[in-house]
């Protein structure tokens, strides 16, 4: 399924209408408020000040994001729930970098009930917990400490709209397939305007190196036009007009692979003896 074009959108059955502008902004600030409170967030490097910056922005961050029309919580929750072997209601979750909790009110629209979520801004997992959709919330900031979880947790882990500079570094990739049950799906997404390029190159050269580690093996790699909408010309780059105003992204899915059986009939090695 690698390599998939945006016509992936019918075929995932994708179908919502973009919210209007004017409901947008309804919804949000003015438009112009809203752009540059997300593009200061897309703007901070360093991971301490960019988790002050969250805690100050929690109560008003649906409705920011709302407003740029942001799609990742819905496209990547939809790619999941399309490969997902099992039913949902029966699969343990994990949401990290959960925010105030979009994903988890996808989660749940697609019958998901097995929710936990962890993240490093304490002001986002207050919102999360007032959605009332997770079953666990947890304070973990990625990268400076592992998950609170065991081994082979989770059914699946999504991480949405955390991988860029300052906030979940790519050397945490291998984190999130610890948790993650062999044959269990791990589901990322990043932005992929001219601003994170560089950012995703090095995010892409650690995904490749846990495959060719075969670690896991890459079920989708779906490239999407309309992300969000641009906060500035400079982080929209050339032919954004030609998207109507929206930078790009993209959703990975992995499937972390199965322990390889014991071979049938292999003889099983033996401690040597009289030495």
């Amino acid at each position: 399924m690698g390599g998939m074009g945006v016509e992936i959108e019918r075929d995932l059955g994708i179908r919502r209408p973009f919210p209007s502008r004017r409901m947008a902004q309804a919804e949000g600030g003015s438009l112009s408020q809203v752009r540059a409170q997300v593009g200061a967030s897309h703007g901070i490097t360093d991971l301490a000040q960019k988790l002050r910056f969250y805690d100050r922005w929690a109560s008003g961050y649906d409705q920011d994001v709302a407003a740029l029309q942001y799609r990742a919580p819905n496209l990547a929750v939809d790619c999941l729930t399309q490969a997902l072997p099992g039913p949902p209601q029966a699969a343990l979750i994990l949401d990290v970098a959960c925010g105030t909790g979009l994903v988890a009110a996808e989660l749940q629209a697609r019958g998901f009930l097995q929710l936990h979520g962890v993240d490093g801004s304490s002001g986002m997992l207050e919102q999360a917990r007032a959605r009332g959709l997770y079953q666990r919330l947890s304070l973990c900031t990625l990268g400076q400490e592992p998950l609170p979880s065991p081994e082979g947790t989770y059914d699946a882990v999504l991480m949405v709209g955390a991988l860029s500079d300052g906030q979940v570094p790519c050397s945490s990739i291998p984190e999130l397939l610890r948790v993650t049950k062999p044959g269990g799906l791990v589901c990322l997404t990043t932005r992929t305007n001219p601003s994170n390029l560089q950012y995703k190159e090095a995010l892409e050269a650690a995904l490749d190196e846990l495959e060719q580690a075969r670690e896991w093996e890459r079920l989708v790699a779906w490239p999407v036009d309309r992300w969000e909408l641009a906060t500035t010309e400079l982080e929209a780059g050339p032919g954004t007009s030609d998207s109507g105003g929206f930078i790009s992204g993209i959703v990975y899915l992995y499937r972390k692979r199965q322990v390889a059986p014991v071979e049938a009939g292999r003889p099983s090695a033996q401690p040597l003896t009289g030495l």
